[in-house]
């Protein structure tokens, strides 16, 4: 199994991407950090991961609050040992025009979507200087490559981190640490539910269809592996061809 004995970090990993992100790393042979708001939703999560044969612990956390992100990487490593990969993958939408967006609003998806992956990342970063290895993976989106009307501060915050993905991978480059992104197109995930497969939107994406969880977690999964150790700084879209 590619990353036995690898202990894997994923925010936001009680629903959608993150689980799926979660049950595929576990496939592989990783220990699972499940790292959510909802510590129950996460165990729920954490029972899926116990059963493949993985250790699996579920971790109450806001990624926005940087004491309580100091704390649960501690206890992460106190439990399992150490964290060799981080999948940044919280986050959050508060859409509207920009006309109308609400400062509580921008705020709030600048803070969960980038502060918090910048939180986590700098939570981690002596533990990956110390062991001279790691793997950082950041859930970005096309929306960050692009833009996209009525998401202000979520494309901001997308495109945001992009750019903490190349200034980490440069930074953590000659410590064998890789920082990448994977930038999903429209998933069908709860964040996606009111796109109907008739939508309009979808004669913008040239495969013609909507993807699914498991394309980001399979592409996740080879960011995470020994396979990609010459790959940082990269944003790797999955998309269906949509930001091309």
């Amino acid at each position: 199994m590619k990353l036995q004995g690898k202990i894997a970090l994923i925010t936001g990993a009680s629903q959608g991407i993150g689980r799926q992100i979660a049950l595929r790393l576990a496939a592989d042979g990783a220990n699972i950090a499940v790292v959510d708001m909802s510590v129950e939703k996460g165990e729920l999560v954490c029972e899926e991961l116990r059963a493949m044969g993985v250790e699996a612990k579920a971790y109450k956390c806001n990624v926005t609050v940087t004491e309580e992100v100091a704390a649960t990487v501690k206890a992460v490593a106190a439990d399992l040992g150490k964290v060799d990969i981080l999948v940044n993958n919280a986050g959050i939408t508060r859409d509207g025009l920009v006309l109308s967006m609400k400062d509580a609003d921008f705020d709030a998806v600048l803070n969960t979507n980038l502060k918090g992956a910048f939180n986590m990342i700098r939570a981690c970063y002596s533990g990956f200087i110390r062991k001279k290895s790691g793997r950082i993976i950041n859930i970005s989106s096309v929306s960050g490559i692009m833009g996209n009307a009525g998401q202000a501060n979520y494309s901001a915050s997308k495109a945001g981190l992009i750019g903490l993905t190349k200034t980490v991978a440069r930074e953590l480059a000659s410590r064998n640490v890789t920082c990448n992104a994977v930038a999903p197109g429209f998933i069908q995930t709860a964040m996606t539910k009111d796109i109907g497969e008739d939508n309009a939107l979808r004669t913008m994406i040239p495969l013609g269809r909507m993807g699914k969880p498991e394309d980001i977690a399979e592409a996740v999964a080879f960011l995470a592996s020994d396979a990609a150790g010459y790959i940082t700084g990269e944003v790797l879209r999955v998309d269906g061809g949509l930001a091309m």
